[in-house]
């Protein structure tokens, strides 16, 4: 035993921590060999097999007797536990406690929040998800104290259910949007300016709604219900001598007959300034109607503009890695669906292509001479075809005139406006899309110089239309005061002829379809108007049919058989002509402006053909056009439309303001019949339902030296506005130009670094090729004295020390030295090195002058 002690005790010595475990092991062996040994000597008998058995057994019963009892003491302290925090939370949770779990909680409630930007994988987000939503849900709660405790929890409860209910109704109002996921398959093949002209589609459907509710509720149903009914007098009459041919298919087509004397047109409505049992003032609503109608497209047109003018300039400059964000944040990960993968996929194509296109035109040369030539030579051209078109709707507008006063005409003749009109709307804009070919603009500049030139186009017909048109007032103007006065003799003589026969009752009425008519030139520009409307859905529905779809299959099916390939040359599948279109749709919104005063009926039928152009398009679109050659991308706000529909909504202001303020009305038909002008409705609903403060207020405003002053107010602050507008556009460009320059500095200094590095690595490796040869073999020879001296601290000393004197041999203070004199075209001698500059002199070394230095030169 001595003898292992002292063993034990060297190798105690010697291993100190690593062999303590081992000694007790040792020792717990040799005890039991010597007790066993003692026990032997003895004579005493060593327990069999069985007996230890039956002793391990015992042990093994009291070990899960004692494990039971503690488990059972912890089910007790838990108990305790649980029943003292839901009586107290004060006993249970300490202030520190409750403050640490507050953090934990928000800490959670925001990693909820930021788990979709997490960089994580689905798995992994998912689990950490749900291990935070449980941690919250489980210890939100515990943040309330006494019985406050219950209320924060419901609070908690209400407030997750409102979030989730809001998040629900969003989902909801997305679905409820009409149209949507038509536009999105649109899109996704076509790009976004396809999309943009069916998205303004969708607009115009809801402002015409809203416009038809306004017409439709306030001015035919209640002249519908508790109006005159048909045939009690002359203005909802049909005339005896047009009874006949009232119900036949071509007087029906051209609006006459019966539709003539509906509530469809102006002349249909009565005079009486109160009708029914409410006393409603149908004349005054219908005055009103008229200018709200005005009134709500103007303040929603403005309020689209401003609204797109915000998101447009929100966004910030989104031209700097235009591919790379289109290549690595593009694809939706959400999509389940194979048709919705199948869109998406199309959509991002679409995409690089708009965005190839707008970077090949940013860097195109020209010949910038020849270019200003053939862009001169393409307006004077479009100039002459416009000049043109006025001419010849003018020309036809006057012979219309002329027809109408001739009997048996022909159906071409009764429809020749309406049918040059279409033709002109169908033909030129092809030709100017031609002619531009010439100046080769940028796909979105050509869209907006091709909806310029169509917008002049339809203008200029239209105008064409209306100066002819008022020609025809002039003569129906002059028409009835004849009529007027016929009717009046016939009147008279009616009751003279009653009276000379002696009768003293009261004379018999006039049958109303015997009185004699008026013109009613508010009707007859009524149906001016609803004719250009049901030809133009005609002209447009037919042009898709033919032009589209019977062209797309000819081109499909013939193809197989024919001498040249039908789908690379003429005539090809058709692309969508987005100028054409949406010109179309401004030009007919103008006309229902315009129309809708002298035709109630004339928003309702637009309603109709705008529902139906979005299915019937959407079909053509995507079932026989082809995307465009030069893809480009439509651009963030569609105010470049909502500009000519503000344009086109001002101009056909102008007319309608025109016969409010200056002309007639009709004498025999129509609300305003029997006043010298329309707008007297107002006075007169003044002068006798207001009192007499509100007249005098009323005419202290209408004078015009009041007038003036307010336009003139109203331009200044127009003008100040823009100003500001223009002045805050410039500071944006500046600050933008400024954060280009600024990430351009850091881009070239990250550049700089990045390319002076490796080169002072290199000059590091050319200069200092003895160093290393000298420094890899103490570096072996400090490896060999490690295992020696790594329990000694003066060892370790020597090695800290030993990398950190010389600069090369990789440690932190490397980079930082400066790199040391030596000359190149001669080595330094072997043994003997010259210290760097900064540094201790080595040991051992003589005084004087440092070796290879002249005289004068100083000591380190």
């Amino acid at each position: 035993k001595d003898k292992e002690e002292d063993e034990s005790k060297e190798e105690d010595s010697c291993s100190q921590q690593n062999r303590a475990p081992r000694k007790k092991n040792y020792q717990s062996t040799d005890e039991k060999k010597a007790e066993e040994e003692g026990d032997q000597q003895r004579g005493k008998k060593v327990p069999t097999k069985e007996q230890k058995e039956s002793e391990n057994k015992e042990r093994k019963t009291n070990k899960k007797g004692k494990e039971e009892e503690n488990k059972q003491k912890q089910d007790r302290k838990n108990s305790t536990s649980s029943a003292s925090s839901n009586s107290s939370d004060e006993e249970s949770l300490s202030e520190e406690e409750l403050e640490m779990l507050m953090e934990e909680v928000e800490q959670k409630k925001k990693l909820i929040s930021t788990m979709r930007n997490k960089p994580w994988r689905m798995v992994k987000k998912l689990s950490v998800l749900r291990e935070a939503q449980a941690f919250v849900e489980k210890f939100e709660g515990a943040l309330g104290k006494g019985k406050g405790k219950k209320l924060y929890a419901y609070k908690m409860m209400m407030a997750k259910k409102w979030v989730k209910f809001k998040r629900d109704f969003d989902n909801f109002k997305t679905q409820c949007i009409p149209w949507e996921m038509k536009i999105k398959e649109v899109e996704s093949h076509f790009g976004s300016s396809v999309a943009s002209y069916f998205i303004f589609l969708r607009w115009m459907y809801g402002v015409n709604l809203v416009l038809f509710g306004l017409i439709f509720g306030l001015v035919i149903i209640p002249e519908v219900l508790m109006g005159m009914p048909y045939g009690s007098m002359p203005r909802k009459t049909v005339p005896r001598a047009e009874q006949a041919t009232a119900m036949d298919f071509s007087v029906l087509w051209d609006f006459e007959g019966y539709i003539k004397y509906s509530a469809l047109f102006y002349g249909y409505y009565n005079n009486q300034r109160t009708i029914g049992w409410l006393k409603y003032r149908l004349p005054m609503a219908y005055f009103m109607v008229g200018i709200s109608v005005f009134g709500y497209s103007l303040m929603v047109v403005i309020r689209s503009m401003a609204r797109n003018a915000n998101e447009s300039t929100a966004d910030g400059d989104d031209d700097n890695f235009i591919f790379s964000w289109k290549m690595f944040t593009s694809w939706d990960y959400l999509i389940g669906n194979p048709e919705t993968a199948d869109n998406k996929f199309a959509s991002i194509t679409t995409s690089f292509k708009e965005s190839i296109v707008d970077e090949q035109e940013s860097n195109k040369d020209e010949n910038i001479h020849l270019r200003r030539f053939l862009r001169v030579l393409a307006n004077v051209l479009i100039i002459c075809c416009l000049c043109g078109s006025g001419y010849l709707i003018y020309f036809v507008v006057k012979r219309s005139q002329t027809f109408s006063k001739m009997q048996n005409v022909g159906w071409y003749e009764r429809n020749e406006v309406e049918i040059v009109m279409s033709l002109l709307g169908m033909f030129c804009p092809p030709l100017f899309e031609t002619i531009a070919a010439l100046e080769n603009y940028h796909p979105r500049i050509g869209l907006k110089w091709q909806l310029g030139r169509i917008f002049a186009l339809f203008l200029g017909n239209l105008y064409t239309f209306l100066l002819a048109l008022m020609d025809d007032v002039n003569e129906k103007l002059a028409e009835e005061d004849v009529v007027k006065n016929i009717t009046r003799w016939t009147l008279l003589g009616h009751h003279n002829s009653s009276v000379e026969n002696g009768s003293i009752a009261t004379p018999p009425p006039l049958d109303p379809a015997d009185v004699p008519r008026g013109p009613c030139w508010e009707t007859t520009v009524g149906i001016e108007f609803v004719r250009l409307t049901v030809s133009d859905i005609l002209v447009t529905f037919i042009t898709i049919l033919v032009g589209d779809f019977i062209r797309a299959c000819f081109v499909r099916f013939v193809n197989y058989c024919w001498c040249w390939d039908l789908e690379a040359g003429f005539p090809s599948y058709a692309e969508f002509d987005i100028s054409g279109n949406v010109l179309g749709l401004v030009f007919n919104q103008g006309m229902i402006w315009m129309g809708s005063f002298y035709a109630p009926g004339l928003v309702g039928i637009n309603v109709l053909r705008l529902l139906t152009s979005m299915y019937f398009q959407c079909w053509a679109v995507m079932s026989s056009n082809v995307p465009h050659e030069r893809v480009f991308k439509a651009s963030k706000s569609n105010n470049f439309y909502m500009g000519l529909l503000l344009l086109i909504l001002f101009l056909s202001l102008l007319p309608v303001a025109y016969t409010i303020m200056s002309l007639p009305p009709s004498f025999d038909c129509g609300p305003f019949s029997g006043k010298k002008r329309m707008y007297e409705v107002i006075q007169e609903t003044i002068e006798l339902d207001f009192p007499l403060f509100v007249a005098k207020i009323f005419s202290y405003v209408a004078n015009p030296g009041l007038i003036i002053p307010a336009i003139l107010l109203m331009v200044l602050a127009i003008y100040y506005l823009n100003a500001v507008s223009e002045a805050y556009q410039r500071a944006n460009a500046e600050l933008k130009k400024k954060m280009q320059m600024q990430r351009e500095e850091e881009k070239n200094k990250r550049n700089n670094k990045a390319s002076t590095n490796p080169m002072l690595e290199d000059l590091e490796d050319l200069l200092t090729p003895s160093t290393k040869s000298e420094s890899q073999p103490k570096q072996a020879e400090d490896k060999k004295t490690e295992p020696s001296t790594r329990s000694s601290p003066v060892g370790k000393q020597g090695k800290a020390a030993a990398p950190g004197g010389s600069p090369m041999t990789g440690g932190r203070g490397a980079a930082f030295t400066p790199p040391p004199h030596v000359f190149v075209t001669q080595p330094p001698p072997l043994g003997v090195r010259a210290p760097y500059l900064g540094q201790p002199r080595p040991r051992g070394y003589p005084p004087g002058p440092v070796p290879g230095r002249g005289r004068g030169q100083p000591f380190y």
